[in-house]
């Protein structure tokens, strides 16, 4: 699949913002500091389609994203950055809870790992709460120009015993600096549409 056209075409907080359940989407969702909006950037060959923070957890609303005219991107807000109020988390937290649970033409989510570390508590409760869904199984590993190839293989191993996936789940290593990766996880998300039914 390639990407020729993508705009933002809804910023959202909740459900009664959404555009309408036309299209099919796929999400992404990661640690507030773990390279989603560089990933998303790259996926469309768009600089700034995707504002990239240099102060994680900057993203607070869902954002959707138009794609070729045919299906959405949508950019959860990060979670697990500590310098944001119980309460502002606790918002994003049942914001992104109504989205992921009752949005009928979601056909995945795409939770991103920073590749050079073993998946925190709270990516593998994301994770676990995916799985409850039915939305589980990609993992982007994000940052891979950050370590050997030798770490590569030996962190991947880690990330799919911690995040506890099974032997068809898929990880697709990602680096947004060097521009790799990002044909592959477009693969993916291309067999995920032709077999979305909405």
């Amino acid at each position: 699949m390639k990407i020729n056209r993508s705009e933002i075409e809804t910023v959202a907080v909740k459900p009664s913002q959404y555009p309408a359940a036309d299209k099919p989407e796929i999400a992404f969702a990661g640690r507030s500091n773990v390279g989603k909006s560089s990933l998303l950037n790259l996926l469309t060959g768009r600089k700034s389609l995707a504002r990239v923070s240099g102060s994680p957890g900057k993203t607070r609303t869902i954002n959707f994203y138009l794609i070729n005219d045919e299906f959405r991107i949508v950019d959860l807000p990060g979670y697990g950055y500590a310098r944001v109020s119980k309460s502002e988390s606790r918002s994003w937290g049942e914001m992104m809870e109504s989205y992921l649970e009752k949005r009928p033409n979601l056909v995945k989510v795409i939770q991103l790992v920073d590749i050079r570390h073993k998946p925190s508590a709270q990516d593998v409760q994301m994770y676990d709460y995916l799985k409850y869904y039915g939305l589980d199984g990609v993992v982007v590993a994000t940052k891979a120009d950050k370590i050997s190839n030798n770490e590569k293989q030996k962190n991947l191993k880690v990330i799919r015993e911690t995040l506890g996936m099974s032997k068809d789940d898929i990880i697709v290593p990602v680096s947004a600096l060097k521009r790799t990766g990002q044909d592959k996880l477009l693969d993916v998300m291309e067999e995920l549409l032709s077999s979305a039914e909405i």
